[in-house]
């Protein structure tokens, strides 16, 4: 017969443990009625290895003490296939996670490098899922909830383009579009997709921190447009906005955006 400390010692799981396995009937053993201590014999100490085992493939412990009450071996390979499609599933979501860091990682990558800075870029192609009014328009955010990119199904606004057309006078109109990007175009995509290969691409900072909540429309257009004048290029008239990143300072809204305005 082995004691608490012992067992605990040689099978390398402490103490609050194996109380912890007693208490959900996992492990019985006897009680010294004189001194209260317990006593393990072999037989406790192989169901300790045969718990430490389940809990070594992360099965619940009510799964364990299911298997206490007798299971063939059907019924232990359909728990050991449900935490199958579990960790599967989790490795998919963790995936995922880790794309959408590196993602925003890259964003800050913009931010730091184009923030009021003007460059040449490809616009990649993206998939037209449906429009909204206004990103205000809050009663017809279930559109854009049925087509996001989150992983917890919550709305954001990262599928979400302000597309703006404008003369040299100024705005003409605006829309706001739902949009997926496009990984592979050799694949069929069903819907409009849209992409132009040559934009001057830059970033600027919206938010209550740097205009106080006043709209910053114009002076953008007006340093497009300022820009593409000087640099020679012939606008298409079309300016497409998407959402990098929120962040606060002092409490008040910090918001990056990126700009994408085609050229021929």
């Amino acid at each position: 017969m082995y004691t608490i400390g012992q067992v605990a010692k040689f099978l390398g799981v402490s103490r609050d443990t194996l109380k912890f396995y007693e208490e959900k009937g996992l492990v019985k053993p006897r009680q010294d009625h004189g001194n209260g201590y317990r006593k393990y014999n072999h037989f406790d100490i192989y169901d300790i290895t045969t718990v430490n085992f389940y809990r070594e493939l992360d099965i619940e412990v009510r799964k364990i003490q299911e298997l206490r009450k007798g299971k063939n071996i059907e019924e232990i390979t359909s728990i050991l296939e449900e935490k199958e499609r579990a960790v599967i599933e989790e490795i998919e979501y963790k995936q995922l996670l880790l794309k959408k860091l590196r993602i925003v990682k890259e964003d800050c990558e913009k931010i730091n490098q184009y923030l009021g800075t003007f460059t040449i870029k490809a616009m990649k192609p993206f998939k037209i899922k449906g429009k909204i009014e206004h990103f205000t328009a809050y009663d017809e955010f279930g559109t854009l909830k049925n087509n996001t990119d989150s992983l917890k199904k919550a709305v954001i606004l990262t599928s979400l383009r302000r597309v703006i057309h404008f003369n040299e006078e100024g705005m003409i109109d605006d829309q706001f579009i739902i949009v997926k990007k496009v990984e592979n175009l050799d694949q069929s995509e069903e819907g409009e997709i849209i992409a132009h290969p040559k934009c001057m691409y830059t970033v600027i900072e919206d938010g209550r921190w740097s205009t106080d909540g006043g709209s910053i429309d114009d002076d953008v257009g007006a340093s497009i447009r300022r820009e593409a004048k000087n640099s020679g290029y012939e606008l298409l008239g079309l300016v497409y906005i998407n959402l990098l990143l929120t962040t606060y300072e002092d409490d008040l809204g910090r918001v990056f955006l990126e700009i994408y305005a085609p050229i021929k």
